[in-house]
């Protein structure tokens, strides 16, 4: 069967404002320029998991990152969020098919997807209806792949100022959805035939300017902005210059990403 996303925004696969958590259409240009990028081995592996390579599908897509990276490997990639202004910020691929629609409803048929995929989205999905349209859309043996990533390594003594501005400076305010994220999505129930997951962590020289760029991006520093009426990040930046030096000096950051890998269950 071929995997065909409705073509009226009417359909339903368009998201419910209702239930819509949209904490990242206000600086959408921001997250696809400054967001770190998923290793390429990544998803060579997810691949290889998978007896067919027509078609997958990724929910939550951002601004494209893993569904142009998946469409290394599959002949069509259908990407989908709920968020206009980020598809409005996508990569375009000719082998990528960008929609509007949130992750109970994706308009795609029945059995026609190999791979689905979430990229550091699932936090804030209703986890149950998701995982419902999964079952309805995967093939039988088709692989769903979940993942995230928490705060990342810059080493001493750069981490234990970048512990306190996280968990302190806007700690509260981050969403409660944050917490999943911190555990790595291990205590979301996930109705699949479990597979080992593959090893994977994001690697990034940054500056100092690079950094601050990527913070900003956090949904917690724009609750804050919002809050408070002015960026948390000023106050960073003076912290961290002086053990930084030359503020356009690369140094390497390291983001750990938790995954978790499911087979497609028969029902019944």
């Amino acid at each position: 069967m071929t995997a065909t996303p409705p073509s009226d925004p009417s359909d339903r696969g368009s998201p419910n404002p209702a239930t819509f958590h949209d904490h990242f259409s206000g600086h959408a240009a921001e997250y696809a320029r400054f967001r770190p990028h998923y290793p390429a081995s990544l998803f060579a592996d997810l691949a290889a998991l998978c007896p067919h390579r027509d078609a997958a599908w990724d929910c939550g897509t951002g601004n494209g990152q893993a569904a142009v990276a998946l469409a290394e490997y599959f002949k069509r990639v259908f990407a989908t969020d709920a968020s206009a202004q980020q598809i409005g910020q996508a990569i375009l691929n000719p082998r990528v098919s960008y929609r509007v629609a949130n992750e109970r409803h994706s308009g795609l048929d029945n059995d026609s997807i190999d791979l689905v995929t979430v990229a550091q989205a699932l936090h804030w999905f209703d986890t149950a209806a998701f995982f419902a349209e999964v079952q309805r859309v995967l093939r039988p043996g088709g692989v769903i792949a979940v993942w995230c990533y928490g705060l990342h390594r810059l080493g001493e003594p750069f981490d234990a100022v970048l512990h306190h501005f996280y968990a302190e400076t806007v700690g509260a305010d981050w969403p409660p959805e944050r917490v999943l994220v911190e555990q790595g999505y291990r205590t979301i129930p996930f109705p699949f035939e479990e597979l080992p997951p593959p090893v994977a962590a994001m690697e990034q020289e940054l500056s100092l300017d690079g950094l601050l760029n990527y913070l900003s991006t956090w949904s917690a520093v724009k609750r804050y902005e919002k809050r408070v009426g002015f960026s948390p990040l000023n106050v960073l930046e003076k912290k961290l210059l002086p053990l930084w030096g030359d503020r356009h000096q690369p140094r390497p950051a390291v983001w750990p990403i938790s995954v978790r890998v499911g087979r497609k269950v028969p029902q019944g």
